[in-house]
């Protein structure tokens, strides 16, 4: 195939992983690092299909797209970007300070923007594209404790639905990819934890970190098949908008509707009750 993927973030983790299948299906992997040291490494998984480029998508939009007219010039036409760069917040909201809301979404919302700002402009001049954002079930559901980081997937998933229906008559499909709880550092050395200070959190929060932290390196997911699952995925002739990854993010997601479709129920009368009477 040689089709050209840009991958985000593939130092570690769920990137990696998306790196090392897609490599073994025969794309061209140009995979973004934040570290001049770890492009060698990077690029050794396969001669002449493995490209790295320093990159940290916080760094100025300008200095994005140049990046991606450089690999579209030397490498050649961008097929798909996977925006997986991104980190996890842990903290109550009262807890968590507005510079980590803001940081949370600069990497994981507006890095991700400016990425796609970055390839459309050759997606869209060719007719054909294909834009993955790893969002997460997290982006569909929540937990106590995470509210900075579900902002920030829920924002990503809000920005990747309404951008779909923009692209798509262009030739161009867009896909939330939502993994569950893979085998990654996410919960590990990658996530960014608020310190405790208030003492009412104690009994609903301080039991999740303990199980978060007891779980890294236990979860269910294989970042392997991850990996193939959207080696295949990028084949696929009509893909879907969103795109979960891994039974319990199918479990959460479908409780969370459940809980929507019975919520709006019970209160469906109030909802209906706010139109004028007749035709005033």
């Amino acid at each position: 195939m040689n089709k050209i993927v840009i991958v985000t973030g593939v130092s570690s983790g769920l990137g990696r992983a998306f790196a090392v299948a897609l490599l073994q299906a025969a794309f061209k992997v140009v995979g973004t690092v934040r570290k001049q040291g770890a492009v060698e490494e990077f690029e050794r998984l396969q001669s002449g299909a493995a490209f790295a480029r320093v990159l940290d998508v916080t760094d100025d939009p300008g200095q994005l797209a140049n990046v991606v007219n450089e690999i579209e010039q030397n490498i050649g036409p961008v097929y798909a970007l996977i925006n997986n760069a991104g980190y996890g917040h842990e903290g109550t909201l009262e807890e968590s300070s507005m510079d980590e809301l803001r940081r949370q979404f600069e990497v994981n919302v507006f890095g991700a923007v400016a990425m796609i700002k970055a390839v459309l402009p050759h997606m869209r001049a060719r007719r054909e594209g294909r834009i993955l954002n790893v969002t997460s079930m997290g982006g569909l559901m929540t937990m106590p404790g995470l509210s900075y980081y579900h902002g920030s997937k829920f924002a990503l998933e809000g920005i990747s639905s309404s951008l779909a229906k923009e692209v798509r008559p262009l030739g161009i499909y867009v896909t939330a990819v939502e993994p569950g709880m893979f085998r990654t550092d996410w919960a590990g050395r990658s996530m960014v934890r608020s310190k405790r200070k208030i003492a009412d959190y104690d009994a609903i929060f301080d039991p999740l970190r303990e199980a978060r932290r007891e779980r890294n390196g236990r979860q269910p997911g294989d970042p392997a098949k991850a990996g193939r699952a959207i080696a295949e995925f990028l084949s696929s002739p009509e893909p879907p908008l969103h795109l979960l990854l891994g039974p319990d993010a199918f479990d959460y997601a479908q409780k969370e509707l459940e809980i929507l479709h019975a919520e709006f129920a019970a209160w469906e009368h109030v909802t209906r009750s706010t139109n004028f009477d007749g035709n005033a």
